[in-house]
């Protein structure tokens, strides 16, 4: 069962810090929700996660293997989806699924077994031959989706990764997910939607301004934002300030009158 410590982590861009001192432990075998507004770190924070992108400062130890120094070994044991799927748009499905099927060493016959019963589900056995470049914005999803998991990770990272999915493909990952980490695998999951978190998430935090706001399962956050409400999106603008919109709508109000 595989376990994430954050340390300390802050990324900057410049002038501008997107992390602030990040301190987080995530436990194995749950789905972990990373909540927060467009431009809080979410995306940052989870490449730092992947090794995509190395920190300005602190540590990220997955098993307790230091990211920065141990990238091929964590992107062997990891699948990262992104917000916008980044693919071979010269290849076919099928092209790309052998491709990544090649790098991580898998069997042919469990990779061919694996493409089968995702694009079934997935319904997208009918694109395997046509060109990446050629196909929808869900669909392009869908590819991405499937080439990050087909290696069996144990760390399956997604960022804002359902966009673009119909209710009936995000339906079975979200329980595809659900029962991956019933087998110990360890699901992280950022979203800036209220209702997926609350129905996905086992732990959630609170990303805000590249500031951790509140960690914990709904009825912890609801402690920490002294909430009597249950509703995510009341407990989500306390925490971070936000609560009292009357003055910014009247204001909105006022001009489009």
């Amino acid at each position: 069962m595989s376990f994430i410590e954050i340390h300390d982590l802050y990324k900057k861009y410049g002038n501008t810090t997107a992390l602030n001192g990040i301190n987080l432990n995530i436990d194995g075998g749950q789905i972990y929700g990373i909540l927060g507004p467009n431009g809080s770190g979410k995306t940052t924070l989870l490449k730092i996660i992947s090794g995509i992108i190395s920190p300005t400062s602190g540590n990220i130890a997955i098993n307790n293997m230091n990211v920065s120094e141990n990238k091929d070994k964590i992107k062997a044991i990891l699948g990262y989806i992104p917000e916008t799927p980044s693919l071979y748009e010269s290849l076919t499905p099928i092209e790309f699924f052998n491709f990544i099927g090649s790098v991580f060493n898998i069997n042919s016959d469990i990779l061919n077994e694996r493409v089968r019963a995702f694009t079934a589900a997935l319904e997208t056995e009918k694109y395997m031959n046509e060109f990446i470049g050629s196909l929808s914005f869900g669909t392009k999803q869908k590819i991405a989706i499937i080439s990050s998991l087909i290696h069996d990770p144990d760390i399956i990272v997604m960022d804002e990764g359902m966009n673009g999915l119909d209710p009936r493909s995000s339906k079975i990952i979200r329980e595809l997910l659900k029962d991956l980490t019933k087998k110990g695998k360890t699901v992280i999951f950022s979203t800036h939607i209220m209702e997926i978190a609350e129905t996905v998430c086992d732990t959630i935090s609170i990303l805000y301004n590249g500031d951790i706001a509140g960690t914990g399962n709904l009825e912890k956050l609801k402690e920490e934002a002294g909430s009597s409400n249950n509703d995510l999106e009341e407990i989500f603008l306390k925490l971070t300030g936000d609560e009292d919109l009357d003055n910014l709508l009247n204001s909105l109000r006022e001009s489009i009158e």
